[in-house]
């Protein structure tokens, strides 16, 4: 038996989920009345944000909905990082209302907090009953997801994230269930996208990828997604953050983040999304930002964990690795994730984040989030375990 099949725990049963249904492509957001009727939906809510809506993008789909004689009711005063707040209002809506089923449009943002209403429209509660796997118990109201930006994947995946307010803490919500029925991926809906937030969606993307990949639950079906993505993401970065009207790069970028997805949909993640989830829900700094920090300096305290794996993320990077040792391609991997990450600007360090958000990221506040940071479901498929001081010390060397 193969060193790689050992690896992913032969004997053992995985599993593999996508939307029932895939969009990709110039104008399929077209397409939502028909695909909301088709599963049975009459009347949506619609979640969104105010990017969405002062972008003009909210009065697109509107258009479409109209022009299909479909009603529907809006939501849109989701905040960048969700809040259980931000579920209980649009839920609030959601009744009354009287819908019976759910558009989210936007990025991660307002695909969870429209997965947030799911959970209490189908199972009651509160958001907090969710926290953690496979919480649910009843199916979710016809749910389409239609995606904006190229990063999070949220569009596609079992994943849902909600800030509790009350602990500063990320809630991670994995759940079969609010996987949405169908994902609409539009480019054009993509191309007024600034070039910061471009980065720091793309890089989110590159995150999901390369955490999958080195993922104790990867199976060669979240490979070929991962080693795509990550292809992908080399490839048409850059361009759709130098040029946001590139339709190609743009396209490529939605098929980027979309593979990631379905990696980590699958294989789930490791301690860049458990220690991001802390300082988003401590000082709400943005989640792609986060993780384009972070990742490095965990993966290079993961790389001894698979230097064969990681010298191939350095190949899907661009990096040159014929003739030289395993350890030094791993090494590499590093140098092409910090390259790219100064070639789209995201900021050097979590201090300097902070700063360009006006807020404090303070070495006082580490042990907190390194406590929480060990709670997330996400550190549980990490390749290397991490221990309190392990996670501190890369909150350290990510600072500056």
């Amino acid at each position: 038996m193969s060193t790689e099949l050992k690896r992913m725990h032969m004997g053992q049963i995985t599993s593999f989920f996508i939307p029932n249904v895939t969009l990709v492509g110039e104008g399929c957001s077209k397409e939502i009345p028909d695909r909301l009727k088709n599963i049975g939906g009459v009347k949506p809510l619609l979640v969104t944000d105010p990017g969405i809506v002062n972008a003009g993008i909210l009065k697109q789909i509107t258009d479409i909905l109209d022009a299909a004689k479909m009603k529907y009711a809006i939501y849109d005063k989701t905040v960048p990082n969700p809040t259980d707040n931000n579920v209980v209002e649009a839920f609030g809506v959601y009744k009354k209302e009287k819908c019976d089923s759910i558009i989210t449009l936007g990025g991660g943002s307002s695909h969870d907090c429209g997965k947030g209403v799911g959970f209490l429209a189908s199972n009651g509660g509160k958001i907090h009953d969710y926290e953690g796997v496979d919480k649910s118990k009843n199916p979710f109201p016809p749910y389409v997801a239609v995606n904006t930006t190229a990063g999070t994947a949220s569009e596609m995946t079992r994943f849902c994230v909600i800030t509790d307010t009350s602990r500063k803490v990320k809630m991670a919500i994995g759940d079969w269930r609010c996987t949405p029925s169908v994902a609409i991926d539009d480019p054009l809906l993509m191309m007024g996208m600034p070039p910061a937030l471009t980065a720091a969606t793309g890089m989110d993307a590159l995150t999901h990828a390369v955490e999958a990949y080195v993922s104790i639950a990867a199976t060669p079906m979240t490979d070929a997604c991962a080693e795509k993505s990550m292809e992908y993401v080399n490839r048409y970065l850059r361009r759709a953050v130098a040029n946001g009207r590139d339709k190609e790069a743009r396209e490529g970028m939605c098929y980027a983040q979309y593979l990631a997805g379905m990696a980590f949909n699958n294989a789930s993640l490791g301690y860049v999304h458990a220690m991001a989830h802390q300082l988003g829900g401590f000082y709400d700094l943005p989640h792609g930002e986060c993780n384009a920090i972070l990742l490095p300096h965990v993966c290079e305290y993961n790389r001894i964990s698979s230097r064969r794996r990681f010298g191939r993320i350095a190949q899907l990077l661009g990096e040159l690795t014929q003739g030289i040792s395993a350890d030094e391609a791993s090494r590499k991997a590093i140098t092409a994730i910090n390259i790219l990450s100064r070639d789209v600007g995201i900021p050097e360090g979590l201090v300097a984040l902070g700063k360009k958000y006006g807020k404090n990221v303070r070495e006082a506040d580490i042990p907190t989030m390194t406590a929480n940071a060990q709670k997330d479901v996400c550190c549980f498929t990490n390749p290397r375990t991490m221990t309190d001081a392990d996670v501190t010390a890369v909150y350290k060397a990510a600072m500056q």
